[in-house]
């Protein structure tokens, strides 16, 4: 099962949810226009090394199981391009996406 949401982040932007129900796990995603943050199951070394061609923004949070603790829970990996626009580790997945919507 697929379910969608839309997330309002600083009370006027509205970016997109995605769970995705698999058997065992749940992949849990918010993806702005130009970049997303994501569950453990994103492998940031795959974006950084193989596809950097891409300039793909994105960031990867551990252990959340809820689109709401993705928003609460701090990184623990980010491409090289979502660093390059200020994100980094530490920072909340809500407080990435932000500066991907500013």
């Amino acid at each position: 099962m697929i379910e969608m949401k839309p997330i309002t982040i600083d009370g006027d932007v509205t970016v997109l949810g995605v769970e995705v129900k698999l058997p065992k796990t749940t992949l849990i995603a918010i993806t702005t226009d130009v970049g997303y943050i994501m569950c453990g199951a994103l492998d940031v070394g795959l974006l950084n090394d193989r596809l950097s061609s891409r300039n793909i923004i994105a960031g990867r949070a551990v252990g959340v199981k809820t689109l709401d603790e993705l928003l609460a829970a701090p990184l623990e990996s980010v491409t090289h391009t979502a660093r390059d626009m200020g994100i980094t580790e530490g920072m909340t997945g809500e407080q990435a996406l932000r500066k991907m919507i500013h």
